[in-house]
């Protein structure tokens, strides 16, 4: 028997796993998200989905537990311009994000590792999903600040609500990845466990 964790606090990742229907606990990892110098964002998105799963496996063997936990762990980098995106936390931040990426390409990177945590395998994936923002004008971007409230979320939008409406093109090979797990490699790393889906 094996039970699953999602080494994640966040909603959107919760809500999105509980669609494979399968039961899961949630720990938050609590590692430093903090970029090393000139870390790519590829890079930065695949180190901490990793870092994110083993500070779980580190508490799960404290439990000394023979049960085999697998831990679902996951990371996503947003990047404009060369640099990475970070949550804007303010409105006027919000505004600014959304103003300068207005018409322009934004690439996510979304990394999922998977380990077991008794043995220690792992599984590992990364999804690149290509955002073309349509071109916004000024009371488009107030307005849906106003509206979403994305000031939690990489490149001030919420994909999963309205931030839709502000795309003229997402192209990515897993639509789940955008929110925050790509449940098509999670899936694909669940059937390597030994979990059935569907």
């Amino acid at each position: 028997m094996q039970v699953l964790i999602l080494a994640s606090g966040s909603q959107y990742r919760r809500e999105l796993l509980s669609r494979l229907g399968l039961p899961f606990s949630t720990m938050t990892p609590g590692v430093n998200e903090s970029a090393q110098p000139a870390e790519p964002p590829l890079n930065l998105a695949q180190r901490l989905a990793a870092e994110k799963a083993a500070a779980i496996v580190k508490h799960a063997a404290t439990q000394s537990s023979k049960t085999a936990a697998i831990v679902i762990a996951s990371d996503q980098v947003g990047a404009f311009d060369g640099q990475r995106l970070e949550k804007p936390m303010s409105e006027a931040r919000a505004y600014e994000q959304l103003h300068a990426m207005s018409g322009q390409q934004v690439m996510f990177y979304t990394a999922v590792h998977m380990t077991n945590s008794i043995t220690g395998e792992s599984f590992a994936a990364v999804d690149e999903t290509r955002v073309q923002l349509r071109k916004l004008s000024l009371n488009e971007i107030h307005r849906y600040v106003e509206l979403d409230k994305p000031l939690d979320c990489a490149g001030s939008f919420k994909v999963e609500s309205l931030g839709i409406t502000l795309f003229d093109l997402v192209a990515s090979q897993d639509p789940t990845a955008l929110i925050g797990l790509p449940l098509i490699a999670v899936s694909r790393g669940l059937r390597q466990f030994g979990f059935a889906l569907p």
